[in-house]
């Protein structure tokens, strides 16, 4: 097991100030929203209407930081759900992520880890 395999369980409970040997870590690979703070994925549901792109263009402008949003291919474990929000017709859970690798065309590239905010859509039943 090389070390960044062996020191990825501790990051990933320091982060979550969770102990290593209480949660399982699920590593999971997407293309995802990730932005720098909860307050700019709060921002990015109000302004979805559909739209992914338009939605991270408008919290970007909002920021004057061209980066505070983006949607990129990552490998991230999850950490816990923050909040619900709600855009027009969409219902997402906000949680806090920390990313450790970047797909490319060759695989996945191990990066520093580093915590994001993210959406997870919520899949609602009709009643």
């Amino acid at each position: 097991m090389s070390f960044s395999a062996r020191l990825a369980p501790l990051i990933v409970s320091l982060f979550f100030a969770v102990p290593a040997s209480a949660q399982e870590i699920e590593v999971e690979v997407g293309t995802n929203l990730f932005c720098d703070t909860r307050e700019q994925v709060e921002r990015f549901v109000a302004l979805y209407d559909g739209d992914t792109q338009n939605a991270v263009d408008g919290v970007n402008a909002a920021e004057h930081d061209p980066s505070a949003c983006a949607v990129s291919t990552v490998a991230y474990v999850r950490g816990p759900k923050l909040a619900t929000a709600r855009s027009k017709n969409t219902a997402f859970q906000i949680v806090k992520i920390l990313v450790i690798g970047v797909v490319a065309e060759d695989g996945v590239h191990a990066v520093e880890p580093a915590p994001f905010f993210s959406v997870i859509t919520v899949e609602e039943i009709g009643v």
